[in-house]
């Protein structure tokens, strides 16, 4: 029987050579996939749990902020997800992203990089050498800003006196109420421009206007459900290419105005004498023209300008935005800030960063705002730098991780009432200002934002300025007004509104 069978394939071989050739060669390819698909399969038998993924398009209908705790409850707080076919580990509850971005902050320290992202921004996106070297050199130049003939918080400082005249002129009539987005986002982002560029510009400069519409344009593009879209699945950059283009044009537009503003710093250097960042950046190249493998050149100066300007503007004005309108919404806390202030600090003269430790309610307040807008739920993604033990689950090098802020802003069981806006979660028995470990807006470790000083020192100078001199009132009942955010967005944004600055 087996001569017969040996006969049978050599006259088969003859007979019909190309279509053995063919079987043969489908046979090496699937005992080379099966093998493949066996390793990985050790590789990752150890993974967290998670939910059964749908052909395609994975978890992602289950992938939302709420729906995470929900998962929680069947699979932990440790769970594995597919978004579309990239597989992700996601962390839901204050303990295990503590324990992953703080306590073992170096496995969780690589930045996950969507095709979309990388293409639109760089600081934010990069691992490695690079994103250590010019991290490190943006924190220490942020930290010891005194170049120039001011510090940051004197820019603030002015800054906050223009935005004040802004809101005068609207004189509090019922007749003109206000949309404060305009004016919040040109303060927040004069700011960065100050600092960056070493110069501010006037509220109605068209280029001015110009490039902070294209900010905000490009963010509201790039967290919008078609932006989730492109960088869970790159092909439909091609399939539906309509936004994707406008992304590429607001990046285009806005690093054409970089690249005019660093040209214009490198023909007025003063190698002693930085004014600015862009100064900075400069005489650093300089200092590393000779070293090949240097991070510090033209490209990543532009890049990383264009980070801190976009980054700089949008979330901070935004939390500004989300601010007013809670305390339109509970006028009693926005007297009893005002009251704090006028004890405090006084009508006479600007607020200062001094005054923030003589002011734990306005200080509770502030954060209280920022846990309960949660403005970025489920943070930046992570991705893991090796092969990693994590509460008994092994995760390999390269995996992406989620950490849900969501679910560590809103975690029960580290604040009284998660759901309610109550800025005594940040106060002790005896009214003085209590840190908590779960308050994580900047998110936390190794990866936490490079401008959370910056920010936190705006958001206090502008808030004491602005209520220093005015009461905001809705042009609404406060009984009605939604503190929910837009639902077009994965970056969380209050729904328009206007106000009344009514002055004080």
């Amino acid at each position: 029987m087996i001569w017969t069978l040996v006969g049978g394939i050599i006259f088969y071989q003859h007979t019909n050579m190309e279509l053995f050739g063919t079987l043969v060669l489908a046979t090496i390819v699937l005992a080379m996939l099966f093998l493949l698909f066996r390793m990985d399969s050790s590789r990752n038998a150890n993974m967290p749990p998670g939910p059964t993924p749908l052909p395609i398009v994975g978890n992602l209908l289950q992938l939302s902020p709420g729906y995470s705790k929900k998962l929680k409850d069947t699979y932990g707080p440790v769970m594995t997800v597919h978004l579309g076919s990239m597989r992700a580990v996601v962390l839901v509850g204050f303990e295990a992203v503590h324990e992953a971005l703080v306590q073992q902050a170096d496995v969780f320290a690589g930045r996950g990089v969507s095709p979309l992202t990388m293409k639109l921004t760089g600081l934010i996106q990069s691992n490695g050498e690079r994103w250590k070297q010019i991290r490190r050199f943006s924190l220490s130049t942020m930290r010891d800003f005194g170049m120039g003939k001011r510090s940051i918080e004197e820019w603030i400082q002015e800054e906050a006196k223009h935005l004040t005249e802004e809101f005068r002129k609207t004189k509090g009539e019922s007749s003109s109420p206000c949309d404060p987005t305009i004016f919040l986002s040109r303060a927040v982002s004069n700011v960065i421009c100050s600092i960056v560029f070493g110069q501010r510009f006037d509220y109605q400069d068209k280029k001015f206007i110009n490039l902070v519409s294209l900010v905000n344009e490009n963010l509201r593009l790039v967290a919008s459900p078609i932006g989730f879209l492109y960088g869970t699945f790159p092909v439909f950059t091609k399939l539906i290419p309509g936004p994707f283009n406008k992304m590429l044009t607001c990046l285009n537009e806005l690093k054409q105005f970089t690249s005019a503003m660093i040209a214009k710093h490198k023909a007025s250097l003063v190698s002693d004498s930085p004014r600015d960042f862009i100064d900075s950046f400069l005489i650093k190249m300089k200092q590393e023209d000779k070293n090949p493998a240097t991070e510090f050149h033209h490209d990543n100066l532009n890049i990383t300008v264009l980070n801190l300007f976009s980054a700089g503007t949008e979330t901070t004005s935004t939390t500004l935005r989300y601010g007013l309108l809670i305390l339109m919404k509970y006028p009693h806390i926005q007297e009893k800030v005002q009251k704090e202030i006028d004890m405090v600090i006084g009508r006479d003269r600007a607020p200062a960063m001094e005054d923030r430790r003589k002011m734990p309610y306005t200080d509770a307040v502030l954060h209280e705002i920022q846990r309960f807008i949660d403005l970025v739920p489920l943070n930046g993604f992570h991705k893991t730098t090796k092969d990693t033990i994590f509460r008994g689950y092994t995760i390999p090098a390269d995996t992406v991780v989620i950490p849900v802020l969501y679910s560590v802003l809103f975690d029960k069981t580290k604040w009284a009432t998660p759901h309610s806006f109550n800025p005594g979660h940040f106060l002790d028995e005896n009214g003085c200002f209590k840190m908590n470990s779960a308050f994580m807006p900047f998110s936390t470790g190794k990866r936490i934002c490079a401008g959370e000083g910056l920010a936190k020192m705006e958001l206090f100078l502008f808030f004491t300025t602005l209520l220093q001199n005015f009461s905001f009132r809705s042009t609404e009942d406060p009984a009605n007004i939604s503190l929910l955010p837009d639902s077009k967005s994965f970056f969380k944004r209050p729904l328009p509104y206007t106000f009344l600055a009514i002055p004080r």
